[in-house]
Parts: C-alpha cells; structure tokens; sequence
C-alpha cells in the first residue's frame, strides 16, 4: 500500500458523497466546478478593475475612437497575463499553504503504488523529421538503458518513425538503426520505419504507427527528436495509467536540458521556476481536462486511436489543410470521448531541448501560431465539454494578445497627436499605478516560481545558492523585458500575413548553440529596429516625456539585432557557466539519464 493510499481513499468517499465523479474517480465535478467558478471571478474582476483604471486614464481629454480602439486592444492583450497571475499565486499557496497539493490536485496519483509491476505494453516513439539521428537515437539509447537497468525493459517496445525528406539523414538513419539493432540482437523490439510522404505531419507519422502497430500495445510514450526521460518518471508514469483505465493522456511537466547556448540556457532558467507554481495552479482547477503538449507524454492507445483522429480542414491556405498544432485537439478529443486528461504538475527527468537563439525561437514560435489559428475552425466542433472550449480559445488569444500588444503600442503612438483638451493635467500617477501593475501580473508565474524556490533551502542550495539564483533571476527579467516585443511584434507581422495567404514551413529545428552572424540578424529583425525607430521618433517629436512610459519596449525592439547576436554567442555561455548564473539544478549535479547522455558518471 502505497503512502497516500488511505488518504486518497477518504478523498474518493468525500467525492462520492458530493456528486458526480470525473472519470477516473478521484475528484468531484462540483468540486471541479467550484475552483472553475472562483478562477472565473477572479480574473473577471482583476481584469475589469483594470479596465476601470484604464477607462479613467483614456477618458483625460475626452473619449474618441482612438481611445475606444485603445481600449479594445487592451481588452484582447491583457487576460492571457491576468490568468497567468493566478494561476502562478493559487499554485504558490497549493505548493506552501495548508494541505497537500498531492491530494487537491492530482490525486490520482496516489492511487500507484511506487513498486508496482509494469503490466502494460508500452510503445516508446520517437518522431523524427530531418533532424540529426545521432543525436536524437542517443537519446532513445538512454532511456532504453535506463529502463533495462530499472528491470522494466521488457515491456516497452521502440519505435523511430521517421517522415525525413533528405536521403543523407534517411541513409544515416537507417544506418544508426541497423547498427543499434545489431548491437542489441536481431530479436530485440527496435523497429525504423520511414513514410514516404508527411501527410498529416507530426500527428499523421503518430496515426500511421497507430494503424500498423497501435492494437499491440496499452500504451505510447510519445517523444520528439529533442526529448529525454529517465526510467524513473517513464515508469511513474506508467504506473499512474495502469491504475486509472479512464485516464487517456498522462502529461509530464517538462523541463530544459542544459545547454551551452546562452539564449537557450537564460530562457529555460526563467521558464524552469516560472512553470512550476503556474502548472500546479493551472492543474488545479483544469482537473480533468489538462493539456497535452505534443511530447513525453504517455497516452492509452485504444480511445486515442478510436477517438482522437484529426480532420482536414476544407478549403485552401493557411488555415486550411492538415492540423499543424495537433495536441491541444487531440486533448479535448480524449476528453470529449470519456477519459481523462492530466498533467503531472511535478518536476522529474523529463526534459526538451529549447531552441539556441532568437530567430529559431520566433521560426517555432510562427509555427505554434499558424496551428493555434486553425482552432478557430474547430472550436464548434460537437460534444466538446464547455472547459474544452475555453482551452482551444484560450490557445488563440495568447497569440491573438501580442497582434493586439502590438495595435496598442501603435495606437499608443498616434494617441501622441490627439490635442484635446490637453489644458487638462495628465494624470501621471494614475497612469503609473496601471503600468506597474499590469507589469508585476505578466511577472508573476516567475516570481511564485523564485519564491517557491526561496522558500526551500534545499532547492536553493541546488540552484547554487541564493545569490546566484537572484543574480540569474535579475538577468533573466532583463532578458524576457527586451524578448517579449520582439516576438509579439514578429508574431504580429505574421498574423497579418496569415490573413493574406502566407504560411510557414514545417521542417527540422535548429538545435546546436551557434553565433548569429550580424547579416543573419539584421535579415530576419529588420522590422522590429524599423518599427522600434519609429514608435521612438513619434514619441520624441510629440510628447517627448511618454518616452520614458515606452522605454522597456523600445529598447527591446530598438536593440533585437544585438540582442540577438549576443544571446547566441557560444563564449557568453561559457561565461555564464563559470560564474553559475541561469544555471538548472541539472547542471550541478546531473540527474541519472542526463549523466549517461554526458557519459559522465551518475550523482
């Protein structure tokens, strides 16, 4: 019996008596219901307080159309942060207040005891696009090693399944495969298959594994070419599916390899304490109906087959065709099919690489946003539990908010030249208040997350103590400062394109730390110093003191071309890993499957 058995089991009996069960029987629909409803008021009243503020602000001089689109574009670009707030704060208060966040918020995890057999039949596939083989089969390597060692390796099966259109990767695929396989012995349950065309892209590879191979096994560890799990998380995992029948997606929180890309390694510094306090408040009252993230996933393959097939879109460009960002539809299909879906809202081995500079951040970034405007299309789908809505619109405004960041910076701008009844005082105070606080909302998730941290010494201690961890912190925040409007701006400038026909092309990333030649830069940011400029020299000409309101996004905008020649540079991230700042907890002391990766040996 496991720890928390008996107080999961007094859980279930306190569901039971009130009401309706989810599907794997471990949490009350009311219950779930009533955390919805709290969340639901809370942001309905963060967000129209502030827009009581900012009609205040607006209403100086009079109120025109400029002031009503000003207003508009405030009202589309601020939610996505204010539920980002509390779910960073209500996850703060699960992870440090009373009680026990195991039982409020994924208690169907105490259901596994932690020695359980494997009884099920696991496939573990690897999607691979013309990406490095090496690289990514040493992954697989890893964790086929770490299983065996772990005495579970005979119950998982692998699968490469590869949709490469380069014959040089496709040969040198196959050829690490063959080598592999003649390693381990010709019987050994490696398989390689490579399609021949990418209908369907990513989810078409995973349903073609379905169709051919799917009816043999329980379940799939979906992976990508950048993923790595440990044998331990792997099997938790495992364990949690094989006692919940009804549970079709078990998501993992994943977390960023270590890398010598000083981009690469700030970002996942600040997305590493950022996600922690966020996903378990977002856990908390999603329940049931929790995201699935495309990878290190483990997903129970009957109803995923039988269910979760994705349409095409009818018609022609951009939006039409194949889903690009299928997870989040193949989520609210499972749900909508009767089973659950979660995510395990616990840091454990289960890492991604994240991309090494800024133009790569952006190019899957456009791409993530061209698959979420899709979803417009597929929000009416029938049966989709209301939850399940929200998600799929939710996904559209997060990029919906930074075009409508970016019409407010420009509305902003022309506001300059409204000289109405400018006899009247500004309200500068009023003004300032909204800034700052609208500032510390979109902060939020990584502030709970450098908390939390701060408040175990433990995790202190294996961030490097506490001065690196808040020197990395401050770096950190001046990196996202100087980030957040070059991205909004570029996924702006793509999002007018979309409505014009244009696309993005769906192929390998760019993983290895490498510098941005200043060409490189200037060719893919151009727009965003032009812009930067421009915004600038009207400000300056009309109402030279709103310069100092506009500076935090001007000089990230101003300054993207160095920004991102400097963040890419290999020997700053050397540096930084001398003096130990943005360093993960990885990086001090490997986890098992990230020393074998290193061929260094296990803490």
């Amino acid at each position: 019996m496991s720890v928390n058995e008996k107080p999961v089991e007094r859980l279930f009996a306190r569901a039971g008596a009130a009401g309706d069960l989810t599907p794997t029987g471990v949490q009350s629909r009311r219950q779930l219901f009533r955390r919805r409803r709290l969340v639901a008021v809370l942001n309905a009243a963060t967000f129209f307080a502030l827009l009581a503020l900012f009609t205040r602000l607006l209403a100086h001089g009079g109120f025109t159309l400029l002031d009503g689109l000003l207003l508009l574009a405030f009202c589309l670009s601020t939610p996505w942060t204010i539920l980002g707030f509390w779910n960073a704060a209500i996850g703060l208060w699960l992870l440090h207040g009373p009680g026990d966040p195991r039982l409020s918020v994924f208690p169907y995890a105490g259901k596994a005891p932690k020695d359980a057999p494997i009884t099920a039949r696991v496939a573990v596939v690897m999607t691979l696009r013309n990406e490095d083989p090496a690289r990514a089969i040493a992954r697989l390597r890893v964790m086929w090693e770490d299983l065996a060692r772990a005495g579970a390796g005979g119950h998982f099966a692998w699968f490469v399944l590869s949709d490469t259109t380069r014959a040089d990767i496709a040969a040198q695929e196959e050829a690490i495969v063959a080598a592999w396989r003649a390693e381990i012995g010709a019987g050994a349950p490696l398989h390689y298959r490579r399609r021949s065309d990418n209908q369907g892209f990513k989810a078409g590879n995973i349903r073609d594994f379905l169709e051919r191979w799917g009816d043999d096994h329980d379940l799939m560890l979906v992976l990508d070419a950048d993923s790595l799990m440990g044998a331990a998380s792997v099997l938790r995992l495992v364990r949690i599916m094989q006692v919940n029948p009804r549970l079709g997606i078990l998501q993992s929180l994943v977390v960023g390899l270590p890398s010598p890309s000083p981009f690469a390694r700030i970002f996942q510094f600040g997305m590493r304490h950022g996600m922690r306090s966020y996903t378990m408040g977002a856990s908390w009252w999603a329940g049931d109906c929790g995201p699935y993230w495309g990878h290190n996933a483990v997903i129970r393959i009957a109803p995923f087959k039988a269910h979760c097939a994705l349409p095409v879109l009818p018609g022609r460009g951009p939006l039409a065709g194949d889903v690009l960002s299928h997870d989040q539809i193949e989520a609210v299909l499972m749900r909508r099919a009767g089973y659950e879906v979660r995510v395990l809202p616990e840091e454990s081995e289960s890492y991604e690489e994240n991309p090494p500079h800024l133009t790569e951040f952006t190019r899957r970034d456009l791409r993530w946003c061209q698959g979420n405007m899709q979803y417009w299309r597929l929000i009416a789908m029938p049966g989709l539990l209301p939850m399940s809505r929200f998600q799929i619109a939710w996904a559209m405004l997060m990029y919906v908010g930074a075009l409508a960041w970016i019409a407010f910076m420009v509305l902003a701008a022309l506001k300059a030249f409204d000289t109405e009844r400018l006899d009247e005082p500004f309200p500068a105070g009023l003004g300032l208040t909204l800034f700052a606080i609208t500032f510390l909302l979109s902060l939020a998730p990584k502030i709970a997350g450098l908390i939390d941290v701060l408040l175990r010494p433990g995790e202190r201690r294996r961030y490097g103590g506490t001065g690196r961890l808040l020197g990395g912190a401050f770096l950190e925040l001046v990196f996202s400062v100087l980030l957040g409007p070059v991205v909004a701006l570029r996924v702006a400038i793509f999002m007018v394109g979309l409505a014009f026909g244009r696309t993005v092309t769906w192929d390998a990333q760019a993983r290895d730390a490498v510098r941005l030649s200043w060409r490189t830069a200037l060719a893919g940011l151009w727009p965003q110093l032009v812009f930067g400029a421009a915004i600038a020299g009207i400000l300056a000409a009309a109402v030279p003191a709103a310069l100092i309101w506009a500076l935090p996004v001007l000089i990230g905008l101003v300054s993207a071309v160095p920004f991102a020649v400097l963040t890419s540079e290999p020997a700053l991230g050397r540096w930084l890993g001398r003096l130990g700042l943005c360093a993960t907890p990885e990086e001090g002391a490997p986890s098992p499957c990230l020393a074998a990766l290193e061929g260094q040996p296990a803490p």
